[in-house]
């Protein structure tokens, strides 16, 4: 069984790179199939969930080439099936974003429902809802969903729920609908801006991404094009959370800083010194952190995939601190893990009560999800003896070689099969 090992790691210091945004590069290869000429995309992070990707492209008909690490080379020209298989939609939830680009191209799509982590109730409905706006006939049964359309006709659209995946689906259904889309209550996020970025790349005209309200006008087709996508912002506060609980000094580089403002927020609030540069920031701490309140808020609020890994920090803040979780109905399981570990952690409803203070002993314990594992490995950097993670492709998914980068800044940590 591979797992990861953590032994106490207080004062991590040095420079640590972020790579590309896993909530960034999953969409836009999926939009790849947008468009029948070849894409050049760089900094793609060398991720369990990318991999998944590639191989469902390819199973859709895309080739897809390797010039030089970290760049690929997508040509979608020939779509040979559109029907996802459920080997590859069943491990991953972003999976499904191939059913806009899908039934765009080729009027028809059939997608099974996604996996991916467990932490809570994620519904595709509002991705069906959009889509159904904008002409597709849905029907849903035996696990799968099948869309299909005569044609796609632009509409406005209300979301419910600032929805990130639903809003990149219909995006990209809509860039070669007939006609103009609005689409209101949009999700914010950055990665939504870096997808709309690279669609308009490729002659696309989304006009908003990034605020409340986007537009999209239908074009008939989509050329060649070459895109770097932007910096992941979890990775980056993930190890801004490290370094402020160690007690370190660490500067994290390839960041947008503007994308990380929360983060930041309540680091300066828990005590920690953030420096902000024009592609850095730099994270120094004595080790002393102060109690904080927070709440997971769509961006530009703070973001639900930080939670966890502020929670191992928060275990050992000198007084009490509150967690309440709004977006996902079960996304404290990593709390069980980190009350095996020694912390102070009550769960009411949708918050989390920590009693800071707790002095942490290495454990047992296994990632429940992508974030719980960055957690889990912050918690075990805190505690005295060794912390031993199973279930770690949960953390593969979204960190990519992050052993070797906490290394390089002085963790005691290391892999075992």
């Amino acid at each position: 069984m591979e797992k990861i090992l953590v032994k106490k790691s207080m004062g991590l210091r040095g420079n640590i790179r972020v790579d590309g945004s896993k909530n960034s590069i999953l969409p836009i290869l999926a939009a790849t199939l947008l468009s029948e000429e070849e894409c050049l995309i760089h900094d793609i992070p060398d991720l369990q969930d990318v991999h998944i990707m590639c191989k469902l492209l390819e199973e859709l008909g895309a080739k897809i080439e390797k010039p030089e690490e970290n760049t690929l080379k997508i040509s979608a020209a020939n779509i040979k099936t559109c029907e996802a298989p459920y080997e590859l939609i069943s491990k991953m939830r972003a999976s499904f974003l191939v059913m806009g680009p899908l039934l765009a191209r080729c009027h028809n799509a059939k997608v099974y429902m996604p996996g991916g982590c467990a932490i809570g109730t994620r519904p595709i409905d509002l991705h069906l809802k959009g889509l159904k706006y904008l002409g597709a006939e849905i029907n849903s049964e035996s696990g799968y969903v099948h869309a299909t359309t005569k044609m796609l006709v632009g509409n406005d659209i209300y979301i419910d729920f600032p929805s990130v995946g639903a809003t990149e689906n219909i995006i990209m259904a809509a860039t070669l609908a007939e006609g103009e889309t609005i689409l209101e209550n949009a999700a914010e996020e950055p990665e939504i801006v870096d997808l709309a970025n690279f669609i308009n790349s490729m002659g696309g005209n989304i006009i908003g991404a990034g605020t409340k309200t986007i537009r999209i006008r239908g074009v008939k087709k989509l050329h060649k094009t070459e895109h770097t996508v932007i910096p992941d912002r979890i990775e980056a506060g993930t190890y801004m959370v490290a370094a402020a609980a160690t007690g370190g000094d660490v500067i994290v580089e390839n960041v947008v800083p503007s994308h990380l403002q929360p983060v930041v927020a309540k680091l300066r609030e828990a005590g920690a010194r953030v420096e902000e540069f024009d592609d850095k920031v730099r994270v120094v701490s004595d080790g002393e952190i102060k109690p904080v309140d927070i709440k997971t808020l769509p961006y530009p609020g703070f973001p639900t995939d930080m939670q966890a890994q502020f929670m191992a920090m928060l275990s050992v803040a000198d007084g009490t601190s509150i967690i309440h979780e709004t977006i996902f109905d079960n996304r404290f399981m990593h709390a069980n893990e980190l009350f095996r570990m020694g912390v102070n952690v009550k769960i009411e409803g949708s918050s989390a009560v920590l009693k800071g203070g707790s002095k942490l002993s290495g454990a047992k314990v296994k990632a429940s999800d992508l974030r719980a594992g960055a957690a889990l490995i912050i918690a075990g950097m805190l505690a005295d003896g060794e912390t031993e993670i199973t279930e770690i492709h949960h953390i593969k998914r979204g960190y990519a070689n992050i052993i070797e980068k906490l290394q390089n800044i002085g963790a005691d940590i290391r892999f075992e099969k």
